[in-house]
């Protein structure tokens, strides 16, 4: 693409893949193995902590439910026998298990190939930018979805969410010079905040759109989406399909009309 004249990048946790039975499921069973079988979160839970901004990463979500689970109990963190590499394996273990064999393989795909030809067709640049493992990330993008040599920054790129750094190295990739607007579809506070941070470290025209992820159920979307805008999320879908080339203009019209 010579010149597009737009960007999108998009989040994958929760956007491309549904990860309820997944990357949760890992979560919560890295929490209940180390805290004894004494507690597993729900998806609410999980939900609320990712809320808070700063635990976009599973294994350090998964931590700090197990030392919220002891102080609770009249434990200081510091008398927790929790060792971080033995919670990572764990958890891998039961995500990605031998030769793809664990949880991954039960993570539907919220959109196809033809979804990111439309963005193509209609000159607009398009990436990943995701808090997951390269290999994770890559074995949806490149083997459940075909896309070839998609851009891709992944955990081991870039510092985690809500630091803007992977997001702003994904622009300057699409769009190595010149100015476009750009877009950045996620499903947690932290995506939110990421373009919020990036708004402040280069100018640009910086859009967040919230999409509310499979697994919350339909009496919570509307607070979901609502936690979303709060942290700055420009619009807020019910899915990623409903983000279009013609919705994404429609937020730049309405942007100009503001200005």
């Amino acid at each position: 693409m010579s010149s597009p004249r737009a960007c999108t990048f998009f989040d994958i946790d929760g956007v491309i893949r549904d990860v309820s039975r997944s990357y949760r499921r890992a979560l919560a069973d890295t929490v209940e193995y180390f805290t004894h079988g004494a507690y597993r979160p729900t998806q609410k839970e999980i939900d609320d902590l990712k809320a808070e901004g700063c635990w976009n990463n599973d294994w350090d979500g998964a931590q700090e439910l197990i030392y919220r689970y002891f102080e609770q109990h009249g434990h200081q963190r510091h008398q927790v026998a929790l060792d971080y590499d033995t919670l990572v394996t764990f958890f891998e273990d039961r995500y990605t298990g031998q030769n793809w064999s664990g949880y991954i393989q039960d993570e539907p795909l919220l959109v196809d190939l033809d979804y990111f030809q439309a963005f193509s067709t209609a000159a607009i640049a398009w990436g990943f930018v995701s808090g997951a493992t390269r290999d994770s990330a890559e074995y949806v993008l490149k083997q459940r979805l075909q896309l070839h040599h998609p851009l891709l920054i992944a955990m081991e790129d870039a510092p985690g969410k809500p630091n803007p750094q992977g997001l702003i190295c994904a622009y300057r990739q699409a769009i190595p010079d010149g100015d476009v607007p750009v877009f950045y579809v996620g499903d947690t506070v932290a995506d939110m905040q990421t373009v919020v941070n990036a708004r402040h470290a280069v100018p640009s025209r910086w859009y967040g759109l919230g999409v509310i992820p499979p697994h919350v159920q339909p009496a919570d979307r509307p607070h979901y989406g609502d936690r979303l805008r709060a942290a700055g999320a420009t619009a807020v879908f019910e899915s990623t399909r409903d983000i279009t080339p013609a919705v994404l203009d429609a937020v730049l019209g309405e942007s100009a009309g503001h200005d």
